[in-house]
Order: structure tokens, then C-alpha cells, then sequence
């Protein structure tokens, strides 16, 4: 089978497409024939060697994609062949024909739900849950800010917190952008390239200012955010492209927090949880992946530097 191999860590450019021998499932385990594989910025990192250094290379990127189960291993008792599945994380790597999965790594996918979509599911969704819920400890009622909103994260979050019944402001770069924010669920989206954008918080809350903060792009935002959070407000730091400043002062009179926020720590009964969500969501229609762009997998390199660029809107996939 083909897939995408990197034999050395660096830019994009090290990623390969080539022939290898196709997964056989061990217990527990199965293989999913994969119609897309989803791209996440996280990639770009392990890629370049940011994060997982010890990675024994080479390997095959990718943590998401959708398909359908063509071998079961022995023990498997929940998946069997001919199911149509999204992945989330995979033994093998998701930018290829086929994946080894654990059990239950796989995920059933209605039919309604498209096999892009349902490559856009694991991380995307996945963080914005545990930034949401697990970590925020966000509840109806809430009052939300999440920013970078028409992103594939943001969007998760956006349609998330509209099915758990928080009130949603969100943030995007382009009128595009805005549209689709409001398409996908949030009440209320700014323009977070027009300056004092954050000051139109307090009129919206009614000087209350905002129960949660969804931040991905801490570096630039994070100081900020503490002056528009309501009393007992949490910010949530999702990701961060360099270090930053805050007058930490902005904490106390409102007893705020600064939480951090990785799926890699969510235990096997947080992601069980979660995808349970996700599952339920997916069928009664309250959660809508959007992509936005489809590669084929020999393009790996040119969907991992569209990715990192802000005007992408929703989630980029690859089709092997």
C-alpha cells in the first residue's frame, strides 16, 4: 500500500509518499481502508521535530481519518468489517491507504456524515471538548470567547458549546471567515484584525465580560483576555506560537484561571467520553465538520503549509 513516510524530521518537504507492506490486525486490533485522512497543526510539529523528538523514525504521520474496517484481529467484539469508522490516532499513522488501529481508536460514522468529515473529527474536536469541558468546566448558561473561531478547532468549539447551550462569541480574520462563524452556531463574531476589537465584550455581556476564553494563539492574545473575563473566568491556552507577557494583577480581583490544555494527557475514560459526544452529535446533526480543501495524499507537503496559514477556513483533508 502507499503511504507517506518521513525518514528525517524538518520541513515539509521530508515527506515521502512510498510503498509499504499493507497492516495486519493483532488482537484487539483492526484495519481501516482510509477514504481521508485529516491534517492538524500538530502534525506540522511532530514533523519538524518540535514535539515527540524521540519519534523512532521513519513513520507515518497523521492522528485522523474515516474509512472503513476491511480486517478485524482476534478479540475485537465491537467493530466488524464492512463499518464505516473514524479514526482517532491509529498504531501505524493515518496519511495512507490503510491504518492499524487499536479497537477503539475507531469510531462509528453515520451515514450520513461524509468520509472528509469524518477525517476532521479526532483532534479538531477533541481539543475543543477538552478545553470546553474538561478543562473549563464549561456549563449551559456560560458565556463563551473563542478565538480564531473559523478554524477547524474553533469551529468545533463553536458548535459544541451551541449543543451544550453556552452562549458563543467568536472571533475570525476575514468577512468570509465572520460569515461562517455565524453559519456554524456562535451569536455574536469579531473582527480580530480591527483594533480594541476585545472592547466590544463588555457591551455584549453587559459589562459582565466572558466565563471562558478558548485561546489558540496565546502569544499575541493572552494579556488581553484577562481583561475581559467575568469574575471566576477561565482561559483555556490551547496553543501559542512564542512566549508572552501578562500582568498577572489581572487575575486577582476576579479570582481567574490559566488553564493549560493537551489531548495527549485525556485519559481512556475522558476520550471515551468525549467521543461518545461526538458520536451522538454526528447523528442527530448538531455537529457539522466543515472542510474546506482535499488534497491527494502525495500532497502532504502542500497541505502542511496551507494549514499553518491563518486564512484557512474549517479543516484541510487528505484523500488517499
Amino acid at each position: 500500500m502507499k503511504a507517506i513516510r518521513i525518514h528525517e524530521f524538518g520541513p515539509p518537504e521530508v515527506m515521502r509518499l512510498e510503498e509499504v507492506p499493507a497492516p495486519t490486525p493483532g488482537p484487539g486490533e483492526v484495519v481501516v481502508r482510509l477514504h481521508a485522512a485529516g491534517v492538524n497543526p500538530v502534525d506540522t510539529y511532530i514533523r519538524s521535530g518540535q514535539y515527540l523528538p524521540a519519534l523512532k523514525l521513519p513513520y507515518t504521520p497523521g492522528l485522523d481519518g474515516a474509512g472503513v474496517i476491511t480486517a478485524v484481529g482476534p478479540e475485537v467484539r465491537h467493530r466488524q468489517v464492512g463499518q464505516r469508522v473514524y479514526v482517532a490516532r491509529s498504531l501505524s499513522g493515518t496519511y495512507a491507504e490503510e491504518a492499524l488501529c487499536k479497537e477503539f481508536q475507531t469510531h462509528p460514522l453515520p451515514e450520513k456524515i461524509g468520509y472528509g468529515q469524518g477525517a476532521a473529527i479526532g483532534v479538531p474536536y477533541g481539543a475543543a471538548f477538552r478545553a470546553l469541558f474538561q478543562r473549563a468546566r464549561a456549563v449551559a448558561g456560560d458565556t463563551v470567547l473563542v478565538h480564531g473561531a473559523s478554524g477547524g478547532v474553533g469551529l468545533a468549539a463553536v458548535q459544541l458549546a451551541r449543543a451544550a447551550g453556552l452562549r458563543v462569541i467568536g472571533t475570525a480574520g476575514t468577512e468570509e471567515g465572520r460569515r461562517l462563524v455565524l453559519a456554524q452556531g456562535g451569536h455574536h463574531v469579531l473582527d480580530h484584525r480591527k483594533e480594541g476589537y476585545l472592547d466590544e465584550i463588555r457591551e455584549l455581556t453587559c459589562d459582565r465580560g466572558v466565563d471562558v476564553v478558548l485561546e489558540m494563539l496565546a502569544n499575541v492574545n493572552l494579556d488581553r483576555d484577562l481583561g475581559v473575563l467575568a469574575k471566576g473566568g477561565r482561559v483555556v491556552v490551547i496553543g501559542s506560537r512564542g512566549r508572552v507577557e501578562i500582568d498577572p494583577r489581572a487575575l486577582f480581583k476576579g479570582e481567574a484561571s490559566i488553564l493549560g490544555m493537551t489531548l495527549f494527557n485525556a485519559t481512556d475514560r475522558e476520550l471515551a467520553s468525549m467521543h461518545a459526544a461526538f458520536v451522538e452529535g454526528l447523528t442527530n446533526g448538531t455537529l457539522r465538520p466543515v472542510v474546506s480543501r482535499e488534497l491527494p495524499l502525495a500532497e502532504a507537503a502542500a497541505a502542511h503549509h496551507a494549514v499553518m496559514e491563518t486564512s484557512t477556513l474549517g479543516k484541510i483533508v487528505l484523500l488517499p
